[in-house]
């Protein structure tokens, strides 16, 4: 089992670093990069073995346009820095993940823009490759996002990871990515990719079951060696007309450290290999995690 972090964003406003929307958990990057660190140091504590760069807000959708294009690069660069003075620092061995988001915006394949994808996914690699063991897409909506980061990827032999997004409000007996693509398919695209790894993140821990399950059984058939991963977050669904900086959800009451183990304990039987947290899971759930499955 190895065990990733939980959510950056939460856990820097709880701490009451500087913490504000549109710009979300970017903010701390230049006005408090000390507590970043710390945000890292805390889940490598717990007992995380790969932790995932502070650049997912580094995008227009949550900067601004402006303030991307003559900084973009520049604040990659520091997620990726302060990352690994976190890693660097542990007497364990501990992995930096390179967040690649949604490049233009959380949870809404719809406003994906195919001819700008060079333009902002350029300066997150050129910022974040220097500090980065591994490339993480993540909180994907459809497969062409994923093609499209995938496409855009340097030469440098770094293991590629994907973890999608799921729909988790009016399903069906089918899971399915927020574009309504599903499982299986977005499967057997990144299959098709040589991804090390695929997981699915940034949704209710309730979706993360059968996504696993629909996953697991398409790469057996495909006859591929990918390893399965979940990091759900700890908010109510979210609805297809969603915007990821409108303002903050509430956190479910029932996702405490103790709930959410129930659920990790449920994907590791299913065949996840690669657990940890998103929105709203903290260092004290990773710690169970760590106790109990690591």
């Amino acid at each position: 089992m190895v065990i990733l972090d939980g959510g950056m964003g939460r856990e820097l406003q709880r701490r009451g670093a500087p913490f504000r929307q549109p710009e979300w958990s970017a903010l701390a990057l230049t006005e408090a990069p000390e507590a970043v660190i710390a945000v890292h140091c805390a889940f490598i504590e717990a007992g995380a073995q790969v932790i995932t760069s502070n650049s997912y807000a580094v995008v227009p959708f949550h900067i601004g346009e402006q303030r991307f294009a003559s900084e973009g690069r520049d604040l990659a660069m520091t997620a990726g820095r302060l990352a690994r003075t976190a890693a660097d620092a542990s007497a364990q061995p501990v992995q930096v993940a390179g967040s690649l988001p949604p490049l233009f915006g959380s949870y809404r394949p719809d406003l994906f823009q195919p001819q700008r994808v060079t333009e902002v996914l350029t300066p997150l690699l050129q910022g974040l490759a220097p500090y980065v063991d591994l490339w993480l897409a993540e909180t994907q909506s459809a497969i062409a996002e994923v093609q499209a980061i995938h496409s855009h990827l340097p030469s440098d032999g770094k293991p590629f990871w994907v973890s999608f997004t799921l729909q988790d409000e009016e399903l069906d007996d089918v899971p399915r990515l927020r574009s309504g693509e599903t499982v299986a398919d977005a499967t057997a695209a990144v299959v098709g990719m040589g991804v090390q790894a695929l997981l699915f993140n940034c949704s209710q821990p309730e979706v993360m079951g059968a996504a696993i399950d629909v996953a697991r059984s398409t790469i057996e058939r495909l006859g591929a060696d990918i390893a399965i991963g979940a990091y759900a977050n700890a908010f109510p669904p979210q609805p297809k007309e969603a915007t990821a900086n409108d303002g903050l959800d509430e956190l479910r009451e029932d996702l405490g450290p103790s709930g959410y183990l129930a659920w990790a304990k449920d994907w590791s039987k299913r065949g996840a290999s690669l657990l940890g947290g998103c929105c709203g899971i903290g260092p004290g759930h990773i710690a169970e995690l760590k106790r109990e499955l690591g």
